[in-house]
């Protein structure tokens, strides 16, 4: 066998182990405690949103700032802060995908992915009201 064909296999292996250690990296989704542990670390986290908790978004003083707090899936519940807009219909997400890092109790998150309830259900149409202010 020639030096550039031992040379081209041996690139391929160790391309298809980045490939491989890549993909687990990002397969499997964690909890906030996974992430405090390893705080600083880039995690995929999903859960639900704590709706009795408060939710900070105020566009007129910073509107690249969202604050809520989350319940993963193993029941613990902390506050996440959004360096961006807060994502339209999300007190009606179903489920949240979070990515991003925790830094001293909190999780800042990268991305905010959701899973919307349907707006048909059983066949009818959700109407929801809308009314003009200050008109």
């Amino acid at each position: 066998m020639k030096k550039t064909h031992i040379a081209t296999l041996l690139i391929i292996v160790i391309s298809m182990g980045v490939i491989i250690a890549k993909i687990g990296d990002y397969s499997s989704f964690e909890t906030f405690s996974m992430a405090q542990n390893a705080e600083g670390k880039e995690f995929h986290i999903v859960g639900e949103l704590a709706k009795p908790e408060e939710m900070l978004y105020e566009p007129e003083n910073d509107p690249n700032f969202f604050s809520f707090y989350m319940k993963d899936k193993a029941g613990e519940e902390r506050k996440v802060v959004f360096k961006g807009a807060k994502p339209m219909d999300f007190e009606r997400s179903e489920q949240i995908v979070l990515t991003g890092k925790m830094e001293e109790g909190d999780f800042h998150a990268s991305k905010i992915l959701m899973k919307c309830p349907s707006k048909y259900i059983n066949d009818k149409l959700e109407v929801t009201e809308v009314t003009a202010s200050g008109i």
